[in-house]
Protein backbone atom coordinates (compact mmCIF):
# COMPACT_ATOMS: atom_id res chain seq x y z
CA UNK A 1 0.00 0.00 0.00
CA UNK A 2 1.49 3.27 -1.15
CA UNK A 3 0.01 6.64 -1.86
CA UNK A 4 -0.23 7.72 -5.48
CA UNK A 5 1.09 11.09 -6.63
CA UNK A 6 -0.84 12.25 -9.69
CA UNK A 7 1.91 14.61 -10.90
CA UNK A 8 4.54 11.87 -10.90
CA UNK A 9 2.24 9.34 -12.54
CA UNK A 10 1.20 11.76 -15.31
CA UNK A 11 4.87 12.72 -15.86
CA UNK A 12 5.57 9.05 -16.63
CA UNK A 13 2.90 8.94 -19.36
CA UNK A 14 4.56 9.88 -22.65
CA UNK A 15 1.83 9.07 -25.17
CA UNK A 16 -1.72 10.30 -25.52
CA UNK A 17 -4.51 7.70 -25.28
CA UNK A 18 -2.24 5.25 -23.41
CA UNK A 19 -3.79 4.65 -19.98
CA UNK A 20 -1.47 3.85 -17.09
CA UNK A 21 -2.82 1.61 -14.32
CA UNK A 22 -2.26 3.36 -10.98
CA UNK A 23 -4.42 1.21 -8.72
CA UNK A 24 -6.93 -1.60 -8.41
CA UNK A 25 -9.89 -2.12 -6.13
CA UNK A 26 -12.56 -4.80 -6.15
CA UNK A 27 -11.78 -5.88 -9.71
CA UNK A 28 -11.82 -2.27 -10.98
CA UNK A 29 -8.73 -0.65 -12.44
CA UNK A 30 -7.90 2.96 -11.70
CA UNK A 31 -6.05 4.48 -14.64
CA UNK A 32 -4.53 7.86 -15.48
CA UNK A 33 -4.48 8.92 -19.11
CA UNK A 34 -3.42 11.99 -21.07
CA UNK A 35 -5.87 12.74 -23.88
CA UNK A 36 -5.62 15.01 -26.91
CA UNK A 37 -7.54 14.86 -30.18
CA UNK A 38 -10.28 12.37 -30.99
CA UNK A 39 -10.65 8.71 -30.15
CA UNK A 40 -12.85 6.39 -32.18
CA UNK A 41 -16.54 5.62 -31.72
CA UNK A 42 -16.84 2.50 -29.60
CA UNK A 43 -18.88 0.79 -26.90
CA UNK A 44 -18.32 -1.71 -24.12
CA UNK A 45 -21.07 -4.33 -24.16
CA UNK A 46 -20.41 -5.74 -20.70
CA UNK A 47 -18.85 -2.87 -18.71
CA UNK A 48 -19.67 0.65 -17.57
CA UNK A 49 -16.85 3.20 -17.86
CA UNK A 50 -16.15 6.31 -15.78
CA UNK A 51 -14.19 9.36 -16.97
CA UNK A 52 -13.13 11.81 -14.23
CA UNK A 53 -11.40 14.97 -15.52
CA UNK A 54 -8.54 16.15 -13.35
CA UNK A 55 -7.20 18.88 -15.70
CA UNK A 56 -8.48 20.36 -18.95
CA UNK A 57 -11.79 19.83 -20.77
CA UNK A 58 -13.15 16.62 -22.27
CA UNK A 59 -16.15 16.16 -24.50
CA UNK A 60 -17.83 12.76 -24.52
CA UNK A 61 -19.77 12.49 -27.76
CA UNK A 62 -22.83 10.31 -27.59
CA UNK A 63 -25.08 9.55 -30.56
CA UNK A 64 -27.75 11.96 -29.27
CA UNK A 65 -25.73 14.66 -27.44
CA UNK A 66 -22.35 15.85 -26.24
CA UNK A 67 -21.35 15.89 -22.57
CA UNK A 68 -18.64 18.46 -21.74
CA UNK A 69 -16.58 17.85 -18.62
CA UNK A 70 -14.21 20.20 -16.84
CA UNK A 71 -11.89 19.70 -13.87
CA UNK A 72 -13.44 17.83 -10.95
CA UNK A 73 -16.34 16.52 -13.05
CA UNK A 74 -16.99 12.93 -14.05
CA UNK A 75 -19.34 11.03 -16.28
CA UNK A 76 -20.33 7.36 -16.24
CA UNK A 77 -21.03 5.76 -19.58
CA UNK A 78 -23.38 2.79 -19.19
CA UNK A 79 -22.47 -0.47 -20.86
CA UNK A 80 -23.60 -0.71 -24.47
CA UNK A 81 -23.64 3.06 -25.09
CA UNK A 82 -21.59 4.22 -28.08
CA UNK A 83 -19.28 7.11 -27.25
CA UNK A 84 -16.29 9.01 -28.57
CA UNK A 85 -13.98 11.01 -26.27
CA UNK A 86 -12.73 14.28 -27.82
CA UNK A 87 -10.45 17.02 -26.49
CA UNK A 88 -8.76 19.60 -28.75
CA UNK A 89 -6.28 20.52 -26.00
CA UNK A 90 -4.58 18.10 -23.66
CA UNK A 91 -6.58 16.95 -20.67
CA UNK A 92 -5.74 14.58 -17.85
CA UNK A 93 -8.30 12.01 -16.86
CA UNK A 94 -8.79 9.28 -14.29
CA UNK A 95 -10.64 6.22 -15.56
CA UNK A 96 -12.47 3.63 -13.46
CA UNK A 97 -13.32 0.43 -15.29
CA UNK A 98 -13.32 -3.35 -14.83
CA UNK A 99 -10.01 -5.04 -15.52
CA UNK A 100 -11.54 -6.87 -18.50
CA UNK A 101 -12.45 -3.62 -20.34
CA UNK A 102 -10.87 -3.32 -23.79
CA UNK A 103 -9.75 0.22 -24.60
CA UNK A 104 -11.25 0.26 -28.09
CA UNK A 105 -14.46 -1.48 -27.08
CA UNK A 106 -16.00 -4.60 -28.53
Amino acid sequence: MDKVGAAAEFAAITDFWSPRVVGELNGQLVKFVRLKGEFQWHKHTAEDEMFWVLEGRLTIRLRDRDVVLGPDEFFIIPRGVEHMPVCPEECRVMLFEPAATKQKGD
